[in-house]
């Protein structure tokens, strides 16, 4: 099916969705394991009853083959496991390091997509990619540390990097067969189990936050990941996980944006350099994209 303009400009609003993510991290007074339980699990809760009171959703999960079962628990349990890394490297490098590093995920996306589903990328595609993860690099190239420590959380972030983009190749496969609201309360249910495990493992107490907490809670789940997540779910249906992902490295953008104006950080000189190349990249690529199809 080809990829009308219409699914760019919501793929965009998910991207700025998904912006909002590391804000309202920022904002929740928690422990990085319960804010990642506390956001696959009110999303869950979300979805759910759009799950039980339409019927064909309910009769879609009914018929579910061990198969797609299979792969929807896979989904939940790799952007799982995507959190934990993500989360766990911040322990050893800077947020900005880990942020750009996990970034990357183009990379694994346009060589998986060669190998899986057959993708093919023109040089103006591959240069757009590079240009776009060279601003991401740009933004973040001052926090970068060199030392034994901050290499291994660097690793970790890689990994995850990696593990989100398995995520998305998965989605990409089960969305041709599945609809999105049965997908998605497969995928985050199963994120929030293991996610609640780890963070039980971890000792860390799940109630007595704060209002501002709790409310940070419910919008990284219902505007991070309902709005955000949960668009680039459906949008796996139409559009290749390559494209996804490369769009995912404009959440710099929306974050230093957002960051400017809520935490009153300023946006440097550098950092607008980043941006620009972001863009830049960005277009190029997409552009290239569409063309090709």
């Amino acid at each position: 099916m080809k990829s009308p303009l219409i699914y760019y400009m919501i793929l965009f609003f998910g991207v700025f969705a998904l912006s909002t993510s590391a804000i309202f991290v920022k904002l929740a007074d928690a422990p990085a394991a319960i804010t990642a339980f506390y956001r696959m699990f009110f999303a869950a809760v979300i979805l759910l009853p759009f799950l039980l009171v339409n019927k064909k959703n309910r009769q879609e999960l009914r018929l579910l083959s061990k198969k797609q079962w299979g792969l929807g628990l896979l989904s939940g349990i790799f952007l799982a496991a995507h959190y934990v890394l993500w989360f766990e490297s911040l322990n050893y490098t800077s947020v900005a390091s880990s942020t750009v590093i996990v970034t990357l995920q183009p990379l694994f996306s346009m060589v998986g997509g060669y190998f899986l589903f057959k993708e093919r990328f023109s040089k103006g595609a591959i240069i757009g990619c590079l240009v776009a993860i060279s601003g991401s690099i740009v933004i973040g190239w001052q926090d970068f540390q060199i030392s034994g420590q901050a290499l291994f959380g660097d690793i970790i972030a890689f990994i995850a990097a990696g593990i989100i983009t398995a995520y998305f190749f998965i989605g990409q496969h089960v969305r041709k067969g599945l609809s999105l609201i049965p997908y998605s309360v497969i995928s985050y249910g199963s994120s929030t189990l293991l996610l609640g495990v780890f963070a039980f493992s971890q000792q860390t107490p799940f109630f007595d936050y704060s209002v501002q907490t709790w409310w940070s809670f419910i919008g990284l789940a219902l505007i991070a990941t309902i709005l955000g997540q949960t668009i680039f779910n459906w949008l796996l249906k139409w559009l290749s996980t390559s494209i996804i992902s490369m769009s995912i490295l404009g959440e710099i953008i929306g974050t230093c944006i957002l960051a400017y104006f809520i935490l009153d950080e300023v946006i440097s000189l550098q950092q607008g350099m980043g941006i620009a190349l972001i863009l830049i990249g960005l277009a190029l690529f997409l552009l290239q994209q569409r063309n090709n199809e």
